[in-house]
């Protein structure tokens, strides 16, 4: 199964969910590959932290910033059994290759109306991408929300009326997760970041209810 992480409005954490996701069903002893088709590599850069600090390895990370991710990716799932793109920002044909490439579209999105409008654009692409792959799941994913905020709650509701709904996972805006980037390491594999381990267990969870690709097997 291949998720793919996108949004074309910066900022919003896709990076950090498509590591730790990925890192949760290794834990599992699932064989998992990230690809890391931004331009800036931040997922590569994380591997490369966590080889400098003696981290053992969780699963792969290989460098995909390309227009061809379409026709790479199947060949990467061959030998895995979920593959995650952590996908670019605003760069449109590589955005569209990796809608090509996915079986499930996760769209992050923080607790505001401004990440709400700035979707549409991506919601227009996944409708163009349906042409093609009229069989591609997509979700919205609340992320860095406080769930008892109004606004985390007016946003979700919001979404609730969109094609692609939300995904009834959230994750909450927690230091842990920065915490864990810049030593190379995983929430779960931190003493004291138990709610963050349980948000990202949980988001695994959901995207598997979804039945999606080889995850409903």
């Amino acid at each position: 199964m291949i998720v793919a992480f996108l949004n074309q409005k910066g900022g919003v954490g896709k990076t950090t969910l498509a590591l730790n996701l990925a890192g949760e069903w290794a834990g599992k002893g699932k064989r998992v590959t990230l690809v890391d088709a931004d331009p800036q590599g931040s997922a590569l850069d994380w591997s490369q932290q966590r080889a400098r600090e003696g981290v053992p390895r969780r699963f792969g990370v290989v460098g995909l910033a390309r227009d061809t991710l379409h026709r790479e990716a199947p060949e990467l799932a061959r030998d895995a059994d979920h593959v995650v793109i952590d996908g670019p920002p605003r760069v449109a044909g590589l955005m569209r290759s990796a809608l090509l490439a996915a079986d499930l579209v996760l769209i992050p999105v923080q607790p505001s109306p401004f990440d709400g409008w700035a979707s549409a654009e991506m919601l227009a692409l996944v409708a163009e991408a349906r042409i093609y792959r009229p069989e591609l799941v997509a979700r919205f994913v609340l992320n860095r929300c406080g769930a008892r905020t109004v606004i985390a709650r007016e946003t979700a509701e919001t979404l609730a009326d969109h094609d692609p709904p939300v995904l009834t996972s959230t994750i909450g805006q927690r230091v842990a997760f920065a915490a864990a980037a810049q030593s190379g390491r995983l929430v779960c594999e931190l003493d004291d970041a138990d709610l963050a381990t349980r948000e990202i267990a949980a988001l695994a969870t959901a995207i598997e209810r979804l039945g999606v690709g080889r995850i409903a097997s």
